[in-house]
Formats: C-alpha cells, sequence, structure tokens
C-alpha cells in the first residue's frame, strides 16, 4: 500500500513540473504578440514566486489542519485552473492574473510532498520523487514546441498542459482514501510534534548556510527555466519553437541527474552528491557562457541542468536531520 502511495505521489510530481517550464518556452512568442518589453516577464514571474511564498510559509498550518493528500489533490487542481486561465490569455495583465494562483498552488504541492516524503521515506525515494518533476518540465517545452511551430500557438501549449493537469487532479482526488490507509497516524503525529515556528528555525545552527545555497540552486534553476529559450533566440537567431526544443536538453539533465542521484543514494552521501554536482554545474555554465555553437549551447544546459539537479532533494531530505 506503502509503494502504491509513491507512485500516487510520482505522478503528482509530474504535475508540479508541468506548468514549470511553460512560460519560459512560451515568452518569446508571447513578448512579440502582445507587443511587450522583454523584461514585462518579471511581472508574471514575480507573481508566481510570490504565491509559491505565501503557500509556502502558511503550508505546515494547511497540511496539518486537512492533511497531505487533500491539500495536494486541491492544490493540483489549482494550478490546472491557471494553466487554463493562460490559455485564454489576451493580455499580460490576464497572465499576472492566473500567475497567482499558480504559485499558490504550485507551493503547496512542493511543501506537502517534499515534508511527507522525508519523514516517511529514503534519500533515494526523495531523489526519484525529483526525477519525477524532471519528467514533467522536460514534457512542458516539448509540449510548447510543438505548439509553436504551428503559427506561435502558444496557447494551444498552455492547454494540453492544462489536459495533463486536470488527469492528475482527478487521479489525486479518486485515490484520496488512500492517504487514509498509509501512514495516516503516523502522519497525524509527525506533523504535529516536528512543525518549528520561523524563530525556532532561524535559531539552528547552520540553517542560514541552508537557505542560502536554497537561494542559490533555485536562483540558477530560475533563471535557466525562464530566460533559457529567450536567450538563445537573441544569442543564437534562433526561432521560438526550436529554443523551446533545446531547453527541454536543460530540463532532461534535471531529470536523469535526479534519476542519478536516487540510483547512489545508497552508496554516496547526500553532501558528496551536491557536491559532485556542482562540479558538472561549473562546466556547464562555462559551456553555454562561451559563444560556441548551438549544439554546445544545448549541451552547457544540459550539464546545468544535471548538476544543479542533485541540489533541491538531497537538501530537502537532509532538512529533517538539520533541524534535529
Amino acid at each position: 500500500m506503502a509503494t502504491l502511495l509513491l507512485i500516487i505521489i510520482y505522478i503528482a510530481f509530474i504535475g508540479l513540473g508541468i506548468p514549470d517550464s511553460l512560460f519560459g518556452a512560451a515568452w518569446p512568442a508571447i513578448y512579440h504578440e502582445f507587443n511587450l518589453p522583454l523584461s514585462a516577464a518579471n511581472y508574471v514571474t514575480l507573481l508566481i514566486s510570490g504565491g509559491t511564498i505565501v503557500s509556502s510559509l502558511i503550508s505546515a498550518w494547511v497540511i496539518n489542519h486537512f492533511g497531505t493528500g487533500k491539500v495536494t489533490a486541491f492544490s493540483t487542481g489549482l494550478t490546472a485552473t491557471a494553466l487554463l486561465g493562460f490559455s485564454m490569455s489576451s493580455s499580460i495583465w490576464w497572465l499576472c492574473l492566473f500567475a497567482i494562483p499558480l504559485g499558490l498552488g504550485a507551493g503547496a504541492i512542493d511543501t506537502a510532498l517534499n515534508n511527507y516524503v522525508a519523514l516517511h521515506y529514503q534519500a533515494s525515494q526523495m531523489s526519484f520523487l525529483h526525477c519525477f518533476y524532471g519528467i514533467g518540465v522536460s514534457l512542458s517545452p516539448y509540449l510548447m514546441a510543438h505548439a509553436l511551430a504551428q503559427n506561435n500557438a502558444w496557447r494551444n501549449g498552455y492547454r494540453m498542459a492544462f489536459y495533463l493537469q486536470l488527469g492528475i487532479t482527478i487521479l489525486l482526488i479518486v485515490t484520496l482514501p488512500l492517504w487514509q490507509k498509509v501512514h495516516a497516524k503516523h502522519e497525524y503525529t509527525a506533523g504535529k510534534s516536528t512543525t518549528l515556528s520561523f524563530k525556532s528555525i532561524i535559531k539552528v545552527p547552520g540553517v542560514q548556510w541552508v537557505w542560502i545555497i536554497f537561494l542559490g540552486t533555485c536562483a540558477i534553476e530560475f533563471t535557466c527555466g525562464i530566460w533559457g529559450a529567450t536567450f538563445l533566440v537573441n544569442t543564437r537567431e534562433m526561432v521560438a519553437s526550436s529554443a523551446a526544443q533545446i531547453v527541454t536538453l536543460y530540463y532532461l539533465g534535471i531529470m536523469i541527474g535526479r534519476l542519478v542521484s536516487g540510483i547512489v543514494a545508497s552508496r554516496v552521501t547526500s553532501w558528496h552528491i551536491i557536491f559532485g554536482g556542482q562540479l558538472i554545474l561549473l562546466l556547464g555554465i562555462g559551456m553555454l557562457l562561451l559563444p560556441l555553437s548551438v549544439v554546445l549551447a544545448g549541451t552547457g544546459l544540459f550539464l546545468i541542468g544535471f548538476g544543479n539537479s542533485t541540489v533541491f532533494p538531497n537538501l530537502i531530505f537532509l532538512t529533517p536531520q538539520i533541524l534535529a
């Protein structure tokens, strides 16, 4: 039963990844259609990030009151609604409006499932969890590239992502009783006893350094995801659909990196996996910034995704130990 629940959690994490790579892949087409400055993407991304931060800060209270399963199902449905809204948007202001529920839903899913897996499963399963996130973020730019190849129809890309997210939402609703059968008592006890206040967390030795590492890895992931396609269009003179396809390599790097991390987690410590990933990350950044061919730029994006991907799941798994 616990294995079946873990599969459901993995599928939910595919749903978490689906929206994350769409906007960056679609932006070269969006800002041309809406006649916007390149920097206007910041309005949307700031609202998504703000919603994620807000939902993450209140997630402990919400999870304790409603349970991980219900929070995950509702939040996935919220992101599906936001994707449908994006597909019907006719201006930057509509995109900004639907960015709010997208961020709120994503933050709740991320926090709820990471917390649950960190408490009830092993380090390898945490990395595999984020590998499934990699499947979601790899699939989205592929779908968007297909849509953009049809007269830059970026709305169709969002529409296809909505149908996938809707299917995952229905699956999560149908399987809600499974959460009550697996780890129900343990989840309730652990959730009540291990919830720390913000002031208490600040006082934990070394936690500030962990925050800095999280900020760095998320900044790299965010920058490549949002601006990768635009960078290729403006510096390598690629069309939007081709740039979206190349960015898919970045997300494949994330998926494969986390798969490898999960495989070696039983033999290598989480900190060693993180440090090894940073070396690969630096190599990828160098390849991307040098004036090399499109193929090597794509390889650089792949290595950035591969190297940076090891940080987040391993630090999440280490969180209970750091706060102990």
